[in-house]
């Protein structure tokens, strides 16, 4: 029997697989502000090492590759953390522009399942 109150709303092919859509989106979103946030620390870490690299006055400064330490020029080093900041400053623009992705195609999932269930789903966070 139906309870009083309770709508009966058939959930179609179609509609399952924007439900597993937007998981799959919203799941993705929260790996991308991890990456984002990891990206902006190393990025500051970078930025760090360079400033403390101007601050030295020997020519020769260690510099660790993988799991070990490297006496490099320190011309050497300075290109090398540009390099590295340039990688992750596009790795970090890529970042935000997936994520600004994901949100819209959420956005327009939200609209069309809230406009078939209205508050027979919940796809906000709490």
């Amino acid at each position: 029997m139906q309870q009083e109150g309770a709508s009966q709303m058939e959930v179609t092919w179609e509609d399952q697989q924007n439900i597993n859509r937007f998981s799959r989106l919203n799941t993705r979103f929260h790996e991308l502000e991890e990456e984002i946030k990891i990206s902006k620390e190393t990025n500051d870490n970078l930025e760090d090492a360079g400033n403390e690299l101007i601050l030295t006055d020997e020519e020769v400064v260690r510099f660790q590759i993988g799991e070990v330490f490297a006496h490099v020029s320190r011309d050497e080093v300075e290109n090398r953390i540009e390099e590295m900041k340039e990688v992750t400053s596009k790795n970090l623009e890529k970042l935000k522009e997936e994520k600004e992705s994901v949100l819209a195609q959420m956005a327009e999932l939200k609209k069309i399942l809230y406009a078939k269930f209205g508050d027979s789903i919940n796809l906000e966070e709490d």
